[in-house]
């Protein structure tokens, strides 16, 4: 792994490298993660000849805060990070909170993003026709009503949250039993120094975004688990409706960390497919 720090804005954004494949995947990681590419991926990426490089979004690890940040943002950012990593094009993969990121370098960087996986992501705090927090589990809902009522609202119930336990299902703990117990190496530092970078997540997540999904013109695969509690199936849905061309996938059984148990690899494999087909083009 080669980490590195990239100055952009005057701000500082910790970035990492994985691998040495000819097709670059950034990974746009969850909340509250820091941005360590995902290791149970590397050997599924080495077969595919794809490289990962990722970065600790703002407040997170090694990046310097930046309170009321919007979605829109990761875009400059994630161009900033592939220019100091030397990189030219690329395609982004975000899980839970890292799919927005993904999908808004996606709209916003058509010239360089070349495909985006977005799995278990949400959709916009304002979709139209969507209840947003319908399907959502007790704790998710109590969270993200707090940010919707505005960053004192949001600070208060993180020092003092009504409900603690996450909205996992069975399948959920057991994808966490087994390679993807990997989580717990990238929630813990990130939530080291307390909750500010989760609070500015939380307020992006229920802002305007700042780009508009259906702008998105580069292939989209859009990945949730049917019993997601933590971020209900109906966001993807509403997504895939919305995106011209997207693919979904749907997992029946799947929840919000086993959805990647059984749609990982695929997901990586509908990427280098994508990938090899625009270089034979």
């Amino acid at each position: 792994m080669i980490e590195t720090d990239v100055t952009v804005d005057g701000r500082t954004l910790h970035a990492y490298a994985h691998g040495d494949g000819d097709l670059v995947v950034m990974w746009h990681h969850g909340t509250p993660n820091i941005g360590t590419p995902p290791a149970p991926l590397f050997a599924a990426a080495r077969r595919l000849g794809i490289r990962f490089i990722a970065y600790d979004r703002p407040g997170y690890g090694g990046s310097t805060p930046r309170p009321d940040r919007d979605i829109a943002s990761a875009a400059g950012d994630a161009a900033a990070v592939a220019d100091a990593l030397g990189v030219g094009t690329f395609a982004v993969f975000g899980h839970s909170g890292g799919g927005p990121h993904a999908l808004a370098c996606a709209a916003l960087l058509p010239g360089r993003v070349t495909a985006a996986v977005a799995g278990a992501g949400l959709a916009p705090f304002d979709a139209e026709g969507l209840d947003w927090f319908a399907g959502m589990g007790p704790g998710g809902v109590a969270s993200l009503r707090s940010a919707a009522a505005g960053r004192a609202a949001k600070e208060a119930y993180a020092g003092n949250p009504a409900i603690t336990d996450p909205d996992f299902t069975a399948a959920d703990w057991a994808a966490l039993e087994g390679a993807w117990g990997w989580f717990g190496s990238v929630v813990e530092p990130a939530i080291a120094n307390g909750p500010a970078p989760l609070i500015d997540d939380d307020l992006a997540y229920v802002r305007p975004w700042g780009f508009d999904p259906a702008t998105i013109t580069v292939p989209v695969l859009l990945a949730h688990g049917e019993d997601d509690r933590m971020v209900p199936a109906s966001h993807s849905v509403w997504l895939a409706d919305r995106i011209k061309g997207a693919e979904l996938r749907l997992t029946p059984g799947a929840g919000h960390i086993s959805v990647l148990t059984a749609q990982d690899e695929a997901a990586l494999e509908w990427i280098a497919a994508v990938g090899r087909t625009r270089e034979n083009a």
